[in-house]
């Protein structure tokens, strides 16, 4: 007797398929969620190159600026421009616009904001960056120390007020020093960049490192931002992103308190690490800079730069 030759798998599986003729399954719906956009996917491709380049800078941020000197060992925050002089030194004659103190983000350095150094520069304004350590604990300990650099810096250049720019957690820090250790009286504009004004729940090293754990939510830091603050003299502008994968909610980066004379400025297209380098955030900055203070004109509540 004959026997019909071995059938392969493949084969084997469709005779199977022809002999049995199984019910085709019902389809599974696809659970709800919100798709890739090109946008989201550009987005997270610029964020990469932007951590390639910053991981690349970022030991050149540790070395003082040109003229400056190593950081402060007394605290966590040390300023990485020349003290004012021991000796006397004729009356120091300020510029028209004041000095400008940029505030890094957590686990950061001054090299975050090397293009908008260059942009502020270019049109004549002075930038000061502030190096505050990894180590800092506590938001209302480092917004002190911001406070005694500020008054270092206006003794030093003659002037009574400051700009302060500030990207995620130094937003964080130059808010708590403007409404709640009396700041108000020498920051005339905070500018913040991916700032989690209302807590954000993507707090990585939260259960490791104390200082995240005061950007979520619901912590005591977050909630006593949202206390009264009547009579608060400075003009807040927040810069922030539908795309930024850090600030969750996004809406969690723009100021809302009724006390606070607050601009939010939406921006597209680009994420967290890519608004303090990306050169149309440096321009819109730069020009919420240059915007006349209240009182002077009429301001817009809302605005949208395009990053895209």
């Amino acid at each position: 007797m004959k026997f019909p030759p071995p059938l392969s798998p493949l084969t084997h599986l469709t005779h199977l398929a022809r002999l049995t003729r199984l019910p085709s399954l019902p389809r599974v719906p696809r659970p709800p969620g919100p798709r890739l956009s090109s946008a989201l996917l550009g987005a997270t491709a610029l964020e990469l190159f932007v951590l390639a380049g910053r991981l690349a800078v970022y030991p050149f941020g540790l070395v003082p600026e040109r003229g400056g000197t190593a950081p402060a060992e007394a605290g966590p925050l040390a300023t990485t421009n020349p003290p004012a002089p021991a000796t006397t030194m004729p009356p120091v004659v300020p510029s028209a616009a004041p000095p400008v103190v940029l505030l890094h983000g957590f686990i950061d350095n001054r090299s975050a904001f090397v293009v908008l150094r260059r942009t502020l520069a270019r049109h004549g304004r002075r930038p000061e960056s502030l190096n505050y350590s990894p180590l800092t604990r506590d938001v209302r300990t480092a917004a002190g120390l911001l406070g005694r650099h500020v008054e270092e810096i206006c003794a030093r250049t003659g002037h009574s007020r400051v700009d302060i720019v500030g990207h995620s957690l130094g937003g964080l820090i130059a808010r708590y020093y403007v409404q709640r250790l009396g700041g108000d009286r020498r920051v005339r504009t905070l500018v913040t960049l991916g700032t989690p004004h209302g807590g954000t729940a993507v707090a990585p090293g939260a259960g490791v490192h104390p200082i995240v754990r005061q950007m979520r939510g619901g912590s005591s830091v977050i909630e006593e931002l949202r206390g009264p603050a009547p009579g608060c003299r400075t003009r807040f502008v927040s810069f922030w992103s539908e795309l930024d994968q850090v600030m969750v909610p996004v809406g969690t980066a723009c100021v809302d308190h009724p006390d606070l004379d607050a601009v939010n400025v939406r921006v597209t297209g680009i994420g967290h690490l890519a608004l303090p380098v990306h050169p149309t955030v440096a321009a819109a900055v730069r020009e919420a800079l240059e915007a006349p203070e209240a009182g002077e004109d009429d301001a817009t509540a809302t605005g949208t730069t395009s990053a895209a």
